[in-house]
C-alpha cells in the first residue's frame, strides 16, 4: 500500500490538515452511541435486546473487499480461534460484522510455498455466543480467544456461581498457559462498575477498564506510538530520506473509549496507538467529566501485553461498523492477532512508560 501524507485510505476523503480518516465507510455515520437503540444494517448503534447474530450482506461485502492480500506471518501450526461474542450488558450492533471479520481474516493466505502439513491460512474460526463453550476441555482445541464486544459480566450466570467461577478460571488458565487473547472495543467495558474492577484478574489481563467515551460520532486524532512495531506496519512507511519508519496522524470516527487512570497505564502495556491529545480541540476535551478525567492526558487505543506465558492484543475501536471495512485497520488487527497467537516474530511487547 502506498503511503504518503496519509496512512489509511477510507471510503471518504480525509478532512483538511493531513492524516488519515478511519471509521466512515459508505453510508456515513448513523447510530447513537453506547446508549442508543438498535442499529440497522450498516448502522452504528446497538441496544439491550436479544443479540443479532447475522451481519448484513452489505457490511460483509465491504469488509471482504478490504481484506489484506497476505498475512504478515506464517503460522507455526494450524491455528484455531474462538470468537466469543456473548454480551451481557449493552449489545453492540457491530458484533456480527466483527465476528465475520475475524473469520475472514483467518482465511487470508500466508507467506511461503505450500507444502505437506504446512498452514495455508492464518487460522480457522469458530463463532460462539454460548457459555457452554467456555470449559477447559473445549478450549483445549483453540489457540486464541477473541472477545468480541463482550460487554458486562459476560461469563457469569447469577443462578450458577460455581459455573461462573469455573468459566472465569478456564479463561485465565487458557491465556496464562501460553495461548492468546485478543479483544475489541467493549471487551474493555466488562467486569467493572464505574471503572472500579469487579474481577481484578480480568481487568488486569485486558489492560484497563472503560471509564468514558467522547460523543459519537466525533472525529478523534490518533498517533502511532511504536513506529517500528510490526503490528503497526500498515500505518507507517520508510522515509526515502532517512531510511527510517515514519507515521502520519490518523483520524478515526468511532465511539472512542477512555480508561480509568488506575486501570490502564503504559507501565503495564506496550502501547501501539493512542489518542493524539495535543491535537484534540478543547471543546472535545471538555466533554470528559472533570471528576474522572485522566491527569496525564494519555489515552491508549491499541496495545499488547504478556499475561503469564500468553499474549494479549487489545483494540478499543470497533463500535462503528466502518472500522471493519478499513484495509489498514484490518491489517493491524490481523497482525495483532498473529502476535497473540505467537506467530508474528520481532514484536517487542516490553512496556514503555509515558515520557514526561
Amino acid at each position: 500500500m502506498a503511503l504518503a501524507a496519509t496512512t489509511v485510505m477510507s471510503a471518504q476523503a480525509p478532512p483538511s490538515g493531513g492524516g488519515a480518516q478511519v471509521g466512515q465507510a459508505p453510508g456515513g455515520p448513523g447510530g447513537r452511541g453506547r446508549a442508543g437503540g438498535p442499529g440497522g444494517p450498516g448502522g452504528f448503534g446497538g441496544g439491550r435486546g436479544p443479540q443479532n447474530q447475522v451481519a448484513s450482506p452489505m457490511d460483509v461485502q465491504q469488509m471482504l473487499a478490504a481484506l489484506p492480500r497476505m498475512a504478515p506471518a506464517t503460522p507455526k501450526a494450524n491455528r484455531r480461534v474462538l470468537v466469543f461474542s456473548r454480551a451481557s450488558g449493552f449489545v453492540h450492533s457491530s458484533i456480527p460484522i466483527a465476528a465475520r471479520t475475524i473469520e475472514a481474516l483467518g482465511t487470508v493466505p500466508v507467506p511461503g510455498e505450500p507444502g505437506p502439513g504446512r498452514p495455508t491460512q492464518a487460522w480457522t474460526t469458530v463463532i460462539s455466543f454460548d457459555l457452554a463453550d467456555i470449559t477447559p476441555e473445549n478450549l483445549a482445541q483453540y489457540d486464541l480467544i477473541f472477545l468480541n464486544n463482550t460487554t458486562g459480566t459476560f461469563l457469569d450466570d447469577p443462578d450458577d456461581p460455581a459455573g461462573t467461577e469455573a468459566r472465569r478460571k478456564a479463561l485465565m488458565d487458557f491465556v496464562r498457559s501460553g495461548k492468546g487473547l485478543a479483544a475489541i472495543h467493549s471487551a474493555t467495558d466488562s467486569y467493572h462498575k464505574g471503572g472500579a474492577p469487579l474481577w481484578q484478574e480480568f481487568n488486569h489481563m485486558i489492560g484497563g477498564s472503560f471509564k468514558f467515551h467522547w460523543n459519537y460520532p466525533t472525529p478523534i486524532w490518533l498517533k502511532v506510538d511504536d513506529v517500528d512495531n510490526p503490528i503497526n506496519r500498515p500505518f507507517t512507511r520508510v522515509s526515502p530520506q532517512t531510511g527510517q519508519r515514519v507515521a502520519a496522524p490518523i483520524m478515526v470516527v468511532d465511539e472512542v473509549y477512555t480508561f480509568s487512570q488506575d486501570s490502564w497505564s503504559r507501565e503495564r502495556v506496550r502501547t501501539l496507538l493512542s489518542v493524539d491529545y495535543d491535537r484534540m480541540p478543547q471543546e472535545i476535551k471538555d466533554q470528559e467529566p472533570a471528576n474522572g478525567k485522566r491527569t496525564d492526558g494519555d489515552y491508549g487505543i491499541s496495545y499488547i501485553r504478556r499475561e503469564g506465558q500468553g499474549r494479549v492484543y487489545v483494540n478499543v475501536l470497533g463500535h462503528d461498523h466502518g472500522i471493519y471495512k478499513i484495509p489498514a485497520m484490518l491489517e493491524h488487527i490481523l497482525a495483532g492477532m498473529q502476535y497473540a497467537l505467537g506467530d508474528l516474530e520481532g514484536v517487542d511487547d516490553t512496556p514503555v512508560p509515558l515520557q514526561k
